[in-house]
């Protein structure tokens, strides 16, 4: 059974850094035997959590909200592991990155948790080169303290700096240790099946 890996693209730029690397990923995976999809973010209508906390509700499936991040819940259920990749604006996550987030409340929380002991990976690409003074570091640490919530793993990180969009791939090592994540994460469903 082939690993399902979900790719989310938090950039606008479908060809900016993050991006390229995200794909590097996925070429990555599927050399090595994933099933990979991705989805990009800014191409979606996605509103921003209204806090109506009516996905707590016991009842309640999903999020309250009619727009197409419905469809994305079922994605995030099935995936084996969940990329996502966002470029740093303003000394962390993109917009579009963080109003996804946002919405995996319905999802995240208590019983209705669907990502307890899900894999995650993350990709960031920004302009600055040291991760410090870009913010890198800032949304790194929000995907730790997130996957820390929600009992999910960070099984790695690439991140690399680039301002052009698509400069990421003339550095080869950068490109090198995403495509090595991807097989990474190719990897984990099939050494689970091995048991």
């Amino acid at each position: 059974m082939n690993s399902k890996i979900l790719i989310v693209l938090g950039s606008p730029r479908k060809k900016g850094n993050s991006a390229t690397l995200a794909a590097k990923l996925a070429e990555g995976a599927i050399a090595h035997g994933a099933d990979v999809e991705t989805i990009y973010l800014n191409g979606l209508d996605i509103k921003p959590c209204q806090g109506c906390e009516k996905c707590q509700q016991e009842s309640f499936v999903g999020c309250a909200i009619e727009d197409e991040m419905a469809p994305i819940y079922s994605k995030l259920r099935e995936a084996d592991s969940i990329v996502v990749a966002t470029p740093i604006y303003w000394f962390n996550i993109s917009a579009q990155t963080k109003i996804f987030i946002d919405r995996l409340f319905a999802v995240g929380v208590g019983q209705k948790n669907i990502f307890k002991g899900k894999r995650f990976a993350i990709i960031l690409s920004f302009a600055d080169p040291d991760p410090f003074v870009s913010g890198a570091v800032n949304a790194l640490r929000s995907f730790q303290d997130i996957c820390r919530y929600l009992g999910a793993n960070i099984e790695g990180m690439v991140y690399g700096s680039a301002c052009d969009a698509g400069e990421i791939a003339e550095k080869q090592d950068v490109m090198e240790k995403a495509a090595i994540l991807g097989k990474h994460l190719a990897a984990i469903k099939m050494k689970q099946a091995s048991f």
